[in-house]
């Protein structure tokens, strides 16, 4: 049975109780599907390396999945903070080949647009000071760099991350959100993971600086994952893709978070392929009596622990994305 037709209620309704479904490859799918919303971190790499299985299911996918194995289409969808010319650069330096996807959509592309209607106003930027693309992308699309200014001057905050992701953590932020939310002040998250795999080690993002001031009372609005406007935008990448309307019951969403890819998917009421070694490795993989985890098998009890605590699950499970 395919697995867009095996419950009548939604997916956001799936019966945690019951297990996802443990996949051998995206091919065990592949048929009942025509277009794939797949998560970069954690799933198609990890900042450093680029994991050649799955870019080769995800190009299978492309020339074997949807109907009788006409092909489907395969569009990432990226909480990254940078607009997706600058996801795709980066993908290329890694040596992911362009023929393994067929758009991007970034939390990124969001942010700017959201930028672009607050025209003329000021921002305090939070995150690296080196990252610029989205000030970049402002600029190249409307002629006009956003405003910069300090705390007391700024007409709101865009978070793209911790100064210092390496050494800070998000409770280091604490006084500095304190004057911004006594000032009444929107953040805009331009990306709502907590944290990222980058190398095989985990780093603090913005998701992790947003939900803090949301939990002091300030307003936040975010522009990636779980968030409805990434899928809408994504979406209609897909449908042109396809030349034509979607049917929402033939669209995977691939990722490795349960708090923004899986979740996200269920609030949209589509499919979801939930990666597990990703950033929950740790939590569900087995340790081998050396105590590593990357290699080792999934541990199906800790998964269903994992999915009744969540609320919500996954519509199948699969250890990395291979064809």
């Amino acid at each position: 049975m395919r697995l867009n037709k095996q419950a009548k209620r939604t997916h956001a309704q799936r019966t945690i109780e019951q297990l996802p479904r443990l996949i051998h490859g995206l091919a065990d799918l592949a048929e009942g599907f025509d277009v794939v919303l797949c998560d970069v971190w954690g799933v198609l790499h990890n900042g450093a390396i680029v994991f050649a299985k799955a870019v080769d299911a995800l190009r299978r996918f492309r020339l074997q999945g949807g109907k009788a194995g006409t092909g489907g289409a395969v569009v990432l969808i990226t909480n990254s903070p940078n607009p997706s010319r600058f996801v795709r650069a980066h993908l290329d330096r890694l040596g992911a080949p362009g023929d393994a996807y067929d758009a991007i959509i970034s939390s990124g592309d969001v942010t700017a647009s959201l930028l672009i209607e607050r025209a003329g106003a000021r921002l305090l930027h939070i995150g690296p000071p080196d990252e610029t693309a989205l000030f970049d992308e402002v600029l190249a699309l409307t002629g006009k760099a956003p405003r910069l200014a300090s705390i007391e001057d700024a007409d709101y905050v865009l978070c793209t991350g911790l100064t210092d992701p390496w050494r800070e953590t998000p409770a280091d932020y604490d006084a500095r959100l304190a004057r911004m939310h006594a000032r009444g002040l929107d953040l805009i998250c331009a990306n709502p993971d907590i944290v990222v795999q980058d190398g095989g080690a985990l780093a603090y993002c913005a998701g992790a600086i947003a939900e803090r001031y949301a939990e002091a009372g300030g307003r936040v609005i975010q522009a990636g994952k779980p968030f409805p406007p990434i899928y809408e935008r994504a979406l209609a990448l897909a449908s042109g893709l396809r030349g034509g309307a979607l049917d929402r019951t033939r669209v995977l969403a691939v990722g490795d978070a349960m708090r923004t890819d899986i979740k996200g998917a269920c609030d949209q009421d589509l499919s979801s392929l939930f990666v597990t070694s990703g950033i929950h490795r740790e939590e569900l993989h087995r340790k081998t009596p050396e105590g590593a985890v990357a290699d080792a098998a999934l541990d199906a009890a800790a998964l269903r622990q994992f999915t009744q605590a969540a609320g919500f699950s996954p519509t199948a499970a699969i250890p990395e994305l291979v064809w």
